[in-house]
């Protein structure tokens, strides 16, 4: 199987081939600037449509393009950012494109001619990094395009020590949740100290509380549901969270509490290393409620 370094990654660019030195830089915003990085580049977006529609997809596929051709070893990350901008921008142009201008049909025609010249990209995009070794590739072409190989392909990096990315490695805990509830708690409680608040998904709260569901842990199901409450204000059935603990309001208090400083110690970004963070990992549930509490993790 080749890595993704030994494919083509650049076959959506054949439709406007990039000649090396045939951009100018102008100013330091350039990088930022779509319009500036068409006017200095134009083969990046000759095959792009011309009128206002789906101006911010066009804008993040530009940049990625133009972070592309400066970059002489592109990684995983960079080119699966490229596919993720192509696949939204071509989603938006097809519904652009079904759109019919009244007075100019040539601009329904060029976002036609753009939605067609983008599937294309996209397919040859997806093609050029099919069997890549790179986690960020293998994750992109498991998850939009069910290829097992790449699954085992994603695990293994996990498993070896390879990914450091919370967002894959969430993506990885949904799907040991069907599969292996314990490594599924492991994976979210690694993820929940790589982040801070302005990072944190709460929901990965909810996939502590559905692995200790299935571990028959329901008292670590009561404190990550509390705790994502905490988090979100949603509201919640208090009958149906204190039958997890059949009825026990005492126990309910205490892991009210613990939920309470689970919360600050995750949005603080003080929760890897922390007493809390080790005793979910290591105590039995049954015990868990007769633990003394910790004061809060002071935020940074």
């Amino acid at each position: 199987m080749k890595s993704h370094k030994d494919r083509p990654f650049f076959v959506m660019f054949t439709s406007f081939a990039v000649v090396a030195g045939s951009f100018v830089l102008f100013g330091c915003d350039n990088d930022r600037n779509s319009d500036m990085i068409c006017k200095n580049n134009p083969e990046l977006c000759e095959d792009l449509h011309k009128d206002s529609w789906c101006r911010y997809e066009k804008g993040d596929l530009i940049r990625q393009r133009f972070i592309l051709k400066t970059t002489p070893d592109p990684t995983g990350k960079q080119i699966y950012d490229q596919l993720r901008f192509l696949e939204v921008y071509s989603k938006c142009i097809e519904l652009a494109s079904g759109v019919q201008h009244k007075v100019n049909v040539q601009r329904t025609n060029d976002r036609l001619r753009a939605f067609g010249v983008s599937v294309q990209n996209l397919e040859e995009l997806q093609e050029s990094t099919k069997g890549s070794q790179d986690p960020y590739l293998a994750y992109y072409h498991w998850s939009r395009l069910d290829d097992a190989k790449s699954l085992s392909v994603l695990i293994n990096a996990e498993k070896e020590g390879r990914i450091s990315d919370p967002e894959l490695l969430s993506k990885l805990a949904i799907y040991y949740l069907k599969t292996d509830a314990a490594r599924a708690k492991k994976l979210y409680l690694d993820v929940l100290g790589m982040v801070d608040e302005k990072h944190l998904d709460p929901d990965w709260l909810l996939g502590l509380a559905t692995a200790s569901r299935t571990l028959g842990d329901l008292e670590g199901s009561y404190l990550y549901s509390r705790a994502n409450i905490v988090l979100t204000s949603q509201s919640v059935n208090e009958a149906q969270m204190l039958a997890l603990l059949a009825g026990d309001k005492t126990k309910a208090e205490s892991l009210d509490s613990e939920a309470e400083q689970l919360a600050k110690a995750v949005i603080s970004g003080n929760f890897a290393g922390s007493a809390i963070e080790k005793r979910l990992r290591s105590e039995p549930a049954t015990e868990r409620a007769k633990t003394e509490p910790v004061a809060p993790s002071t935020s940074h």
